[in-house]
């Protein structure tokens, strides 16, 4: 499997890669890897998967928490970061001086680079007022994942998918049914008869 990122792609080109004419729902699976499997089993059956899109919908955000901020942990990832930046600083500028390479010069500079660090960190820490005294890991993930395809090759796919997994097809088939009546218009009463009590006949 490979994917290629759009980032170096214009917003029009972007836009014109990700998306079809006239899509059509081969199915809507809870989770990627069935997604990717059905458009796996596609493929493997020659079918045209440049014409496919997997959608990700009902989006939400997870957040966890991998354990508590403090003045400390602060400061020391500030020293670690800024040690970093110096060194990098000081090997460069030791290379390209003319007295020669110095490692004293790289020291001083990892020093003050962990210094300046270690500052930086404890003002930011202290601006934020100790409103977020957390660290996390967050991830935008969707809830449902809907493999969609030209018009002109839905009944194909929908014809493979439905060998590969006879119940999910007919699953899908009643999902969509069940879209359409929801979908569908109201139907027009202005003609319909006259629903009232019926005229009782003469005696």
């Amino acid at each position: 499997m490979s994917t290629q990122p759009t980032r170096g792609l214009g917003p029009a080109a972007a836009a014109q890669i990700l998306s079809l004419e006239y899509p059509m729902s081969l199915g809507v699976h809870d989770t990627y890897a069935s997604a990717q499997k059905a458009v796996d089993y596609l493929s493997d059956h020659e079918f045209p998967v440049e014409n496919v899109l997997i959608v990700g919908t009902d989006l939400k955000q997870l957040e966890r928490v991998t354990g508590r901020l403090t003045r400390g942990r602060v400061m020391l990832g500030g020293v670690l970061s800024g040690a970093w930046l110096g060194l990098l600083i000081g090997l460069i500028f030791a290379l390209f001086d003319t007295s020669g390479f110095s490692w004293t010069s790289v020291i001083a500079t990892v020093l003050f680079g962990a210094i300046f660090g270690a500052i930086w960190a404890a003002v930011g820490f202290s601006v934020t007022g100790g409103q977020r005294d957390f660290t996390s890991v967050t991830q935008v993930v969707a809830t449902k994942y809907e493999v969609l395809t030209e018009h002109k090759h839905a009944a194909r796919g929908r014809e493979l998918l439905r060998e590969m997994d006879p119940m999910a097809a007919a699953q899908a088939e009643l999902r969509r049914a069940q879209e359409s009546a929801r979908t569908a218009p109201a139907p027009d009463r202005a003609g319909a008869p006259d629903d009232g009590p019926a005229s009782q006949n003469p005696v």
